[in-house]
């Protein structure tokens, strides 16, 4: 049984069909065996590696010297210029309120930096003016010495919002921790 539109279509299919022998008139067909010329292969690059040396030859371009004040478990020190000295003094001193606090034992370095942002992101946002982050005085680092301390050292240096930063009191940390003084 016929259904309404059934002509339409075999129309519609019989033109398609003309169109396509009308396009492909000219066309020879190639013989058996007979290719198109292959264009030689791109040489293989193993992507990864790549990717991995460009990687560290950015890190270690954007690290930050090693400090050797690090290694003897040294106090840290850093100022801005324009920081005044007695900032720096009271900071030492731990006269400023610890507003927030963060504890990176335990972290990898990347995890620890990465923590470390979104802390200092979050501590921007809230206007919070000084905090503490305990990094370790790295005893179970063995020869490299305190790695946690070493990469809190660059992300603080490196970031605009650090105005100045100090090893914390003994009684907060020693060595082991940090007083940040944020714009």
């Amino acid at each position: 049984m016929a259904q309404p539109g059934d002509d339409d279509e075999t129309d519609d299919a019989g033109e398609a069909a003309q169109l396509f022998r009308a396009a492909v008139r000219g066309v020879k067909p190639l013989a058996r065996g007979e290719h198109a010329p292959r264009r030689p292969k791109p040489r293989a690059a193993a992507h990864f590696t790549r990717a991995d040396r460009a990687a560290v030859l950015r890190e270690s371009l954007a690290a930050e010297p090693h400090d050797p004040s690090l290694a003897g478990g040294e106090e840290l020190v850093f100022q801005r210029p324009g920081v005044q000295p007695a900032v720096v003094r009271r900071l030492r001193r731990g006269e400023y309120r610890i507003e927030r606090e963060i504890d990176l034992h335990g972290l990898t370095v990347a995890e620890a930096k990465q923590a470390l942002r979104h802390f200092l992101i979050e501590a921007l946002e809230r206007h919070v003016r000084c905090v503490r982050i305990v990094h370790g005085k790295g005893l179970r680092s063995g020869h490299r010495g305190p790695v946690l301390k070493a990469a809190v050292s660059a992300v603080l240096r490196r970031s605009g919002a650090v105005l100045a930063y100090v090893s914390a009191r003994p009684a907060d940390g020693g060595t082991g921790a940090v007083y940040v003084l944020l714009a």
